[in-house]
């Protein structure tokens, strides 16, 4: 039989555009488009793309239940076989728009399988309720993606059994029991033997081991230290002239603050996807705390602090993507002799 296929796509990779189209309600329509032409050139005859759904970033996170809601919609009206979210790559909205796509099919008894990098936040979201097959980071590889979604899409149709993560490349989403012919201090010796004797060998409980940071220096004197100001708070102007994002930021934004005593709720308001927002913005100070560095300032406990603030929402934010911000962050405030930084995170 042909696989009836609904493929879902964020307005980026519909070509609608970028962050300006991002709050684009979700729309249906008939066939393949960009990334499904190629996922149905790949499935041939045992596959047909029937449909795809197209929503912006922020619609599909900030408006979830209207865009799920026309999403079950369109379901109805394509029946398909299977569902296809993605491949989202390191794009964090998107991933997490592909998971909660993927979890309303299976809601409805339509397998699904989204496809996305191992440390996009829609892993660690949905990696436990939908499959979701690892890729790279960028859509420069797009077509092996792609491929891979194609195989175990239809394999999904076809009720066909799902190997271990391993073997089927998808992120781990619970323990499967499998019986071993060996007992389990047989096979604790032979993994120990093959280690010390510099074999390759795969352990049957993973250990993902948290990243290690190596501190800087402490500040041998503050008093003539130079101290910069950074938040992940969401820290925006009133009226977010810049229209940054809630979360998941491409960028981070800098404004001056030479000349400020402290940070005015009339004129700074706090923009993010993970908190309450309304003490912060009555009071930015709390996500920013100026006013509280520049009575250390004025104390001589600080020397003085950079003109700079630099600000993004954090929440959602891919680690690979929040390592290069961080990098770029860092690499300006050596070239400007800063000190030391005052990281504010909610």
């Amino acid at each position: 039989m042909t696989v009836r296929i609904v493929h879902y796509l964020n307005q980026f990779f519909a070509g609608e555009g970028g962050d300006e189209a991002a709050g684009m309600p979700l729309k249906a329509v008939d066939g393949p488009i960009r990334s499904g032409t190629l996922l149905q050139s790949i499935l041939g005859d045992q596959g047909e793309v029937v449909g795809t759904l197209v929503c912006g970033d922020n619609y599909a996170n900030e408006e979830t239940e209207a865009a799920l809601e026309a999403a079950g919609e369109a379901l109805d009206r394509f029946k398909p076989d299977v569902v296809i979210a993605g491949p989202a790559f390191n794009a964090g909205r998107y991933g997490l728009a592909c998971g909660e796509i993927g979890k309303l099919a299976e809601s409805r008894g339509i397998r699904a399988v989204a496809a996305m990098h191992e440390e996009n936040p829609g892993v660690a979201q949905h990696g436990r309720g939908v499959y979701i097959l690892k890729t790279g980071e960028s859509p420069t590889e797009m077509k092996e993606a792609v491929t891979h979604l194609a195989a175990f899409a239809l394999k999904l149709a076809r009720g066909e059994e799902i190997g271990p993560a391993a073997e089927e490349g998808y992120a781990t989403r619970t323990r499967k029991i499998v019986r071993s012919p060996h007992p389990i201090a047989r096979r604790a010796i032979d993994m120990l033997a093959a280690k010390v004797n510099g074999r390759p060998f795969q352990t049957e409980i993973p250990v993902i081991l948290p990243d290690r940071v190596e501190p800087a220096p402490p500040i041998v004197d503050m008093s003539t230290a130079r101290i910069a100001l950074i938040t992940t708070g969401g820290l925006i102007p009133r009226g977010n002239p810049e229209r940054q994002t809630a979360g998941n930021p491409e960028q981070y934004y800098t404004y001056s603050i030479e000349g400020m005593t402290a940070l005015d709720g009339n004129d700074w308001e706090a923009f993010h996807g993970g908190y309450f927002n309304g003490t912060a913005s009555d009071n930015p100070n709390y996500i920013l705390p100026l006013a509280q560095l520049r009575t250390l300032e004025d104390r001589g406990v600080v020397g003085s602090i950079y003109e700079t603030l630099f600000t993004m929402p954090g929440v959602g934010t891919p680690v690979p993507k929040a390592r290069r911000l961080g990098a770029q962050i860092a690499e300006e405030l050596v070239a400007q002799e800063v000190d030391g930084a005052l990281l504010v995170a909610t």
